[in-house]
């Protein structure tokens, strides 16, 4: 009888205890990954406390996952016993619906996610349909590749989308998790960087990551220093901002793409600012299996990498401490 050993939330906002549980029977297109680090993000706090109403208790969080294969459905033919692999926020999808067949399987409407009704990667091993299980470049340090399994793609793929590159100006709204990657990937790129934050020491870190400029992201007199600027908006803060000022400084057919949930259920804009100069503003989710292995080659070629911090798996509830009172710069990663 196979068991799993995991720390899990027993209940709304409890401290992870340990926890085992039997999982499913091993599917043809499934694998077992024996795990070795686990990232950890605020998406994993919103579940332990429920903030989304939709968590189940016990609540196993963890979706940035790296560790290596212990078995194998019989359908698996692109993974190796032994291969390292990594797994993010998705766990399957139905891959027959006109959104997975055209490479959008993150907006599948029968996707699952990694630790969301399924228990996630703060355990010893887990289990996952195999297709959602990404191959580790040789040259990509583990602890570093979790992060950018989740985060990394959520930042990346709007860039792709909305073709940036070389001649490109973009700003980043917050530098943390995902705006520390976003800008050492737009910098790779060869976009001009703007970086907006409420945290003037951030400064120097943001200039050093590959940031040209920076600017405070809640004044309104610095925020229009940049009328017309940029191309592209990358807002990585669940904040309520000045988005009437925000979408002045897009040039036209700029976009401002949200990949934080600001607080209250209505932003409120001119519509005459989209109008004129056809901007838009929109949201970006995870992305697809393509562009996730697009991804991993593309920061392996560049060495771009998310800055962390490492802690050993052990000691969860204190690493969620620390991610609970802003004290990370700018990953946490756990490792056996």
């Amino acid at each position: 009888m196979t068991v799993i050993k995991a720390q899990a939330a027993l209940a709304k906002g409890a401290a992870l205890e340990d926890f085992s549980y039997q999982p499913e029977e091993l599917g043809p297109n499934d694998i077992e990954i024996e795990i070795s680090h686990c990232g950890l993000c605020h998406s994993d706090i919103h579940l332990i406390d429920d903030s989304w109403s939709r968590s189940k208790y016990p609540q196993v969080p963890g979706h940035e996952i790296v560790g290596t294969v212990g078995a194998m459905g019989s359908a698996v033919k692109h993974l190796e016993l032994g291969q390292r692999v990594g797994v993010g926020w998705q766990r399957s999808a139905c891959l027959e619906c006109d959104l997975c067949l055209g490479g959008e399987e993150n907006l599948c409407p029968r996707q699952q996610a990694t630790c969301m009704g399924h228990h996630g990667g703060l355990a010893d091993r887990i289990r996952i349909d195999g297709r959602f299980a990404f191959a580790l470049p040789p040259d990509l340090d583990s602890a570093a590749a979790a992060p950018l399994l989740c985060g990394g793609v959520t930042v990346y793929a709007p860039m792709r989308r909305y073709g940036i590159g070389a001649t490109s100006s973009v700003a980043v709204i917050g530098i943390g998790g995902l705006g520390h990657m976003a800008i050492r990937m737009l910098r790779a790129l060869g976009a001009e960087v703007t970086a907006f934050s409420t945290s003037p020491d951030k400064k120097p870190e943001a200039l050093a990551m590959g940031a040209h400029d920076f600017a405070s992201s809640t004044d309104a007199r610095e925020i229009r220093k940049h009328f017309g600027r940029f191309d592209l908006i990358l807002s990585t803060v669940a904040a309520r901002l000045d988005w009437t000022t925000y979408l002045q400084t897009l040039r036209a057919n700029g976009t401002l793409c949200l990949l934080g949930i600001p607080p209250g259920m209505i932003m409120q804009f001119p519509p005459s600012l989209l109008i004129t100069g056809q901007r838009s503003i929109t949201g970006s989710d995870i992305g697809g299996r393509a562009i996730i292995r697009e991804m991993l080659r593309f920061v392996t070629r560049h060495g771009v990498v998310p800055q962390i911090q490492r802690m050993p798996m052990v000691e969860a509830n204190a690493a969620l401490t620390r991610l609970r009172q802003n004290q990370v710069r700018y990953r946490l990663v756990l490792e056996r």
